[in-house]
């Protein structure tokens, strides 16, 4: 069993910038596919990005290329999702994600592992 706990969530003003973590206990992740995805209110969980087990390869939404970064520390078992450029349609919870074994996905049926979420907040 992986446990994943979202922190570093928060409001902040369009154009600003946060920094999520998604710190992985359990089991060591450096075998595992991460994600990065969103659900806001009345919507269904989208995907926001994804990196492969060793850093080498990351995919991202079309809504957040450019603005969002995806990276890893496997020494550390952390995961995490740099946002800059802030819009107010990136409010949303955000949910970590960890599949065994597999290359980086967007589909969210792949994952095995699901983190409880943190609140992201932009306000106009």
């Amino acid at each position: 069993q992986v446990q994943l706990v979202e922190s570093g969530g928060g409001l902040v003003q369009a154009g600003g910038s946060l920094r999520l973590s998604c710190a992985a206990s359990g089991r060591t992740i450096n075998t595992y596919a991460m994600g990065w995805f969103r659900q806001a209110p009345g919507k269904e969980r989208e995907f926001v990005a994804s990196i492969s087990w060793n850093g080498g390869r990351t995919v991202y939404a079309d809504s957040v290329k450019g603005r969002f970064t995806i990276s890893r520390d496997n020494a550390k078992n952390t995961v995490y999702l740099q946002m800059n450029s802030l819009k107010p349609e990136d409010t949303a919870v955000y949910y970590c994600a960890a599949v065994r074994l597999r290359a980086a996905s967007s589909r969210s049926d792949e994952y095995d592992y699901w983190g409880q979420g943190t609140q992201v907040t932009v306000s106009s």
